[in-house]
């Protein structure tokens, strides 16, 4: 395990060879080993579906999400309308009619 890198997709230090592709066990995510080479250069958060998210997309909720901290929800087929991209576990910073400024994983959105 020595030689490979960390995950793209959620950073974890368990990622291993397999072939020309390295995987992750832990979020299962896959990418072709030459990829690594470019990785640290710019970050590349993709949606549920694998587009590539970028400022100002306009992103559509695929699952019920609870707010933390409050009783309201965010119902699946929410849109949310120019995200930004930020750095952490939840990447997406975004405004929701009705609920207020909050940030989302990109895993519980896709691309509209």
């Amino acid at each position: 395990m020595s030689g490979a890198p960390k995950c793209l997709q959620c950073g974890s230090d368990y990622a291993y060879e397999d072939g020309t592709m390295y995987v992750c066990p832990e979020c299962a995510h896959e990418w072709p080993q030459d990829a690594v080479a470019g990785a640290d250069d710019a970050r590349v958060v993709r949606d549920s579906n694998g587009n590539v998210l970028q400022d100002g997309d306009t992103v559509s909720v695929i699952k019920d999400l609870k707010v933390k901290g409050s009783s309201l929800v965010v119902k699946v087929g929410t849109k949310v309308k120019n995200i930004r991209i930020v750095e952490g576990d939840h990447d997406i910073d975004c405004k929701i009619d009705g609920i207020g400024a909050m940030q989302l994983k990109s895993e519980f959105v896709k691309k509209v």
